[in-house]
């Protein structure tokens, strides 16, 4: 879809938006620009775990999700985050919406690993009528990280992985994927002109780790569908880390 950004944000990001974000959101919306907004919420799951005497357990930077952490999971998103993001957006006279995978089934799934994972899935279709036909009208869809498989069972996707998923079906023209670092960074130094295929050594190297492997896959496998660029940064005002191309940027 022509000038549409798709933004990945984290949960505790809903604590912090800035005037400033609010500032380049509303620049994008003068210029024409549409807007999806997916976001995080993994500081305050893990702290309603904490809260509720509830194990923290993640497995190559995804959290191990059993059906309690999964209740869990829905009631901190869906009941929690998203009310106050979405709020925020509306304070700042932003026309936004609140969608999970209930809304119309817009986040299709499958299992993981659901020996290893439990309930942590990846998607499989981003159903993309609703969130065309909000775009059209001049909506801010704000999307939570959860999926149904095709039996209806609930799933906890990565947030990165959805807002890829979204930004690939919609062929967004930039993707953010908003994080607490800057961009990809080695011995201090934030990389820059880096191939696609190296992404593996990085990972290989420990210089990619945690919570950063499933964003850079996540990111890879965007660009590769079609998504024009890629931005992993802290700030939608700084361009962080741009993936683009065969090459990545900084």
């Amino acid at each position: 879809m022509d000038e549409l950004l798709v933004i990945k944000i984290g949960g505790a990001a809903g604590d912090c938006l800035t005037e400033e974000f609010f500032q380049q959101i509303h620049a994008w919306r003068s210029e024409g620009k549409k807007i999806i907004i997916i976001h995080g919420g993994g500081h305050y799951i893990s702290e309603m775990m904490t809260r509720l005497k509830v194990p923290v357990c993640h497995k190559e930077g995804l959290r191990v999700t059993t059906n309690e952490v999964l209740k869990i999971t829905q009631m901190v998103l869906i009941g929690q985050v998203q009310p106050l993001i979405t709020s925020r957006f509306q304070q700042q006279n932003l026309s936004a919406v609140g969608l999970n995978a209930s809304s119309n089934g817009i986040i299709l799934g499958e299992y993981l690993d659901k020996q290893a994972l439990g309930h942590v899935g990846k998607v499989t279709e981003i159903r993309t009528d609703l969130l065309v036909d909000l775009l059209e009208k001049g909506y801010i869809p704000i999307i939570a990280p959860l999926g149904l498989t095709a039996s209806g069972k609930w799933l906890n996707i990565n947030a990165d992985d959805t807002a890829c998923h979204v930004a690939s079906a919609l062929d967004a023209e930039a993707l953010y994927l908003l994080t607490d670092v800057a961009g990809i960074r080695k011995d201090g130094v934030y990389l820059q002109d880096i191939s696609v295929a190296e992404t593996d050594q990085l990972i290989e190297e420990q210089v990619i780790t945690g919570g950063m492997i499933p964003k850079v896959k996540s990111a890879m496998a965007a660009l590769h569908a079609g998504v024009s660029s890629i931005h992993i940064t802290d700030d939608i005002l700084k361009k962080g880390t741009v993936i683009q191309g065969k090459k990545v940027l900084v």
